[in-house]
């Protein structure tokens, strides 16, 4: 197979699983994904997970290949808080929270860094849509503080929490305490809830 009719009919997936190429041709040769990745024709995102260099310059398309590559998961914690300008520092590597084992992962796109979380917990997040119009599940911004405190517990003084730079605006204006108070009751876990109450107290709330 020429790489021109393999572009032509895979392109508008993004990224795409070797699993998806041969259910389109049975008899697909995986060594052709070797050969383009080394022609610069393909990015190897990990293993079986490919893209088309040309989504480097597609805006948001780093972070719709996080829940692509490590399914199920969605956006959160640093990353997700950084999205919507929670915490003020610039995230580097994209942060999201799966049911499956804590991993790591880098590529040409970026670095990927997923914390494992019962599955119990995998609730409150919705999709966010790209330029292009595919969706993202990203963490809503409730969700993302307390699975960051969930997940670094050690987060739990009143200066630990100081330290996190909040956006004092967005906590004072935009934070739905109810959804947060929903959300907190379905995690079932005390700590948690006192290093809630005093995330509460220090930004006022």
């Amino acid at each position: 197979m020429d790489f021109l009719t393999f572009r032509n009919r895979m392109y508008h997936l993004g990224c795409f699983h070797i699993n998806q190429v041969l259910i389109w041709e049975h008899g697909f040769d995986r060594n052709n994904l070797t050969r383009w990745c080394a022609k610069g024709l393909l990015l190897k995102l990990k293993n079986e997970y490919y893209a088309f260099p040309e989504y480097k310059q597609v805006s948001d398309f780093a972070r719709y290949v996080a829940n692509k590559i490590y399914s199920p998961s969605y956006i959160s914690i640093h990353s997700a808080l950084s999205f919507y300008g929670i915490i003020p520092e610039e995230v580097f590597s994209i942060t999201s929270v799966t049911t499956l084992k804590t991993n790591k992962f880098a590529n040409d796109f970026g670095t990927y860094t997923y914390q494992t979380i019962k599955r119990d917990l995998f609730f409150g997040y919705e999709p966010k849509i790209m330029s292009d119009g595919r969706a993202m599940l990203f963490a809503t911004p409730e969700k993302a503080i307390l699975d960051l405190l969930y997940l670094h517990p050690f987060y739990n003084t009143e200066q630990d929490l100081l330290d996190l730079r909040f956006d004092d605006y967005f906590m004072q204006e935009d934070l739905n305490r109810l959804r947060l108070q929903n959300y907190l009751a379905r995690f079932k876990n005390k700590s948690l809830e006192n290093r809630v109450k005093t995330m509460l107290k220090v930004y006022d709330i």
